[in-house]
């Protein structure tokens, strides 16, 4: 399999024609949604209703094209968000007819490749957001849908898997408005459910559109079942009166009781979704050539860049507001949003061109290093193969090769007409675990592979321990930490050993203290001289870290300043408390002395390391430990054993609910309790039920498992 991988990621699928469309047929959207809802089945519907692939690839078979990777194929699940160039030839009446170019990227549904999703979401224009049809919406629809949000990401809504046992149309769309509080409203409903499912009723023509089998390519039209005439009409007069508020003739009409024509209807539903307060849903089985309507739907409601406001950003060497029009013959803008390494061409940046051109060998200014950098390669990118391009027109998404400082979240623009676009934020890592290669010829490619692999994922993360020399790696899941050291092995041929999961802790404070740190040493020559007196307050949860100098009178120079926040980052960076990284803390620098000859950059350091150390012990600190919101699906007659065990484990039940089937409990739990969850579960269900976890916050550790904690880490207590 490998072999055949690599192989294939050599190759050039094809030469893409027109790529060079109208902006306005342009749409850059992704396809999101809880795990296994069916967003890579999806994909493979869409590809291959565009003619990108001649047979519908499979997850269970392994023959999908965006999940390519040898361990999404076996574990059948997305690892990494692919990208793929398609067109479809839209015929409707909505907008303008013709060859509209579709940039599509599937993204993961597992919690720990969210990173994945987040930086997908920040570069696209649109989205498609898939709920399973049996459970509605589900934890991760909630986060993606959260996450699409805080990119204000126009969104269509699929209801999908309503052909297996349990489809729950209505119960979906409930959830939908109940849980995303989203103004949503179906486009179409089913004609049956279950094994009864074989099409869709269009509720804006008003007509039944049905199909034979997965296998059939064409829908036909025919009359809407008598049985679903009163549903069908209930729909529609919803989703006029919800789709007419955006749009004045459509407003008028309804005020008046006249039916809408189809084009005024769609426009207004356009308007809606773009403004990102409508969102249309779509319900049926997305293997089937219902996904035509999806096609159309995105052509239909999804913006184009020229829909979308102009880019806006600062100017980084004045600090104003610049702006950009999403035109080729606009100052060329770019944002780095992934980082991938190609056994074949190296180091690849993905990025989002949003004004002007990118040609092959035009040198770029990096906004965020402030240094120039020269495009080597141009690709395109046909998920693991490659498409080489002499340039990137605004509004695409290619990669490039020969950056070499350009990493996720910058911002690449023309020398001439600099620009700082907003960058990407990504969650901290809740788990770690050490690892050390398996022999000594091991050691120096897996710290490349390490290397390597962190400059791909913003959430991975990797740090010495100082004290016993360990290697620690450290993301979002168990999961994540496994994926990556299995492609450390295939892809860098490193063997490497793992220790047990260990869950990231973090040092905080509770009050305000003050400490000294006075570094004096006289041993022949030039001695060394520092001396500083800090404060430390608490932070609110999650703001992080902050140096302030509050010197007067020339106490201390301000060249040592610089150094004493050297000391104090580093301190806490390696933990106090149990040799974990202090969060949430102010630290102001307020007095101190120097000597003419004798102070040093060194010596002012070393005495903030010391005064930071004094000064926490007498913060009242406390450890602070990761709290993961748990949604257990299980048949009711588990739901006392589920709840008991999950109360054992420090957890506390925020509620019950019926899904479908199962029954559904919500919990915060901390991860630490977490640890084998899976296999207890099977155990207590009889391995009928299934969970899902996300992180959630941190809280404080109980005084009683802290102190076990610090105890185990060596350090002394205080």
């Amino acid at each position: 399999m490998a072999e055949v991988q690599k192989k294939k990621s050599a190759m050039v699928m094809t030469v893409t024609k027109d790529r060079d469309v109208p902006l306005h047929k342009l749409r850059n959207i992704g396809i999101i949604a809880h795990i296994d809802a069916g967003k890579t089945t999806t994909t493979e519907r869409i590809l291959f209703e565009t003619g990108k692939t001649y047979k519908q690839g499979s997850v269970d078979d392994g023959t999908t094209v965006t999940d390519w990777m040898a361990q999404e194929r076996e574990r059948g699940i997305t690892i990494v968000s692919a990208a793929i160039t398609t067109f479809w030839d839209y015929k409707g009446t909505a907008t303008e007819q013709g060859h509209y170019r579709i940039n599509l990227i599937d993204t993961p549904g597992h919690i720990d490749f969210t990173a994945e999703v987040e930086r997908s979401l920040r570069v696209l224009d649109g989205a498609i957001m898939v709920f399973d049809g049996r459970t509605g919406v589900e934890s991760q629809s909630e986060t993606v849908w959260r996450q699409a949000d805080k990119y204000k990401v126009p969104r269509i809504c699929v209801l999908n898997k309503l052909n297996l046992i349990g489809a729950d149309f209505e119960g979906s769309i409930k959830s939908i408005h109940e849980r995303l509080g989203a103004n949503a409203t179906p486009v179409t409903i089913p004609i049956g459910q279950e094994h009864d499912h074989r099409g869709i009723v269009d509720l804006i023509k008003m007509k039944a559109f049905t199909y034979k089998g997965i296998e059939d390519n064409s829908l036909t039209e025919e009359e809407i079942p008598t049985e679903l005439v009163d549903m069908a009409k209930k729909y529609r007069a919803e989703l006029i009166e919800r789709a007419s508020e955006f749009d004045d003739t459509t407003l008028t009409k309804f005020l008046e009781g006249l039916e809408p024509t189809e084009e005024e209807l769609k426009l207004a539903i356009r308007k809606g979704v773009i403004s990102g307060k409508f969102f249309p849903v779509f319900g049926g089985d997305n293997r089937t050539a219902e996904a035509q309507y999806l096609l159309d739907g995105v052509i239909e409601y999804l913006p184009s860049p020229l829909d979308l406001a102009n880019v806006k950003g600062t100017n980084p060497k004045t600090g104003g507001e610049e702006e950009r029009e999403r035109k080729n013959e606009a100052p060329f803008s770019g944002l780095a949003f992934k980082v991938m390494t190609d056994p074949h061409v190296g180091r690849l940046v993905y990025i989002r061109v949003y004004s002007g051109k990118l040609t092959t060998g035009q040198t770029i200014y990096n906004s965020n290093t402030q240094n120039t950098e020269r495009i080597g390669k141009l690709v395109l990118l046909h998920s693991d193969q490659r498409e080489l391009i002499e340039e990137a027109f605004a509004g695409e998404i290619v990669a490039a090769v020969g950056l070499k400082e350009t990493t996720t979240g910058h911002t690449i623009c023309d020398p001439s007409h600099p620009i700082a676009l907003e960058s990407i934020s990504f969650p901290e890592p809740v788990i770690s675990l050490a690892i050390e290669p398996a022999t000594k010829s091991d050691q120096e490619k897996m710290g490349n592979a390490l290397n390597k692999l962190s400059d791909e994922d913003p959430t991975f993360r990797i740090k010495s321990n100082q004290e016993t020399g360990q290697t620690i790696i450290a993301g979002m899941g168990e999961l994540q930490l496994e994926v990556l050291v299995d492609r450390m092995k295939r892809e860098f041929n490193v063997e490497a050993q793992t220790g047990a999961p260990q869950v990231a802790y973090k040092e905080t404070v509770k009050k305000v203290g003050t400490g000294e740190g006075k570094y004096i040493r006289q041993t022949g020559g030039r001695g060394q001289y520092g001396h500083c007196l800090l404060r430390i307050e608490p932070m609110g949860r999650g703001e992080g870290f902050e140096f302030k100098s509050e010197i007067k009178g020339g106490a201390i120079p301000q060249e040592y300043i610089p150094a004493i926040e050297k000391g104090v980052k580093e301190k806490l960076e390696s933990g106090i408390l149990a040799g974990y990284p202090v969060v949430d803390t102010k630290v102001y620098v307020y007095d101190g002395s120097f000597h003419d000859v004798d102070s040093s950059e060194m010596a002012f350091k070393i005495a903030g390391s010391m005064a930071v150390e004094d000064a926490f012990k007498r913060c009242d600190p406390i450890l602070l430990e990761p709290i993961m919101k748990v949604e257990v699906s299980t048949p009711e007659e588990f739901m006392g054993d589920v709840i008991g065990d999950l109360s054992s484990k420090r957890s506390q039940i925020q509620g019950t609910e019926s899904r479908g089937m199962m029954t559904v409990i919500n919990a915060m739990a901390p991860l630490a309790e977490l640890s084998g969850y899976a296999t207890k579960l099977r155990s207590i269900s009889q391995g009928r039920a299934s969970y899902y976890m996300e992180p959630s916050h941190y809280e404080e550790v109980p005084k009683n498992i802290a102190d076990q904690i610090i105890a185990k880490s060596g350090k002394a207590q205080i």
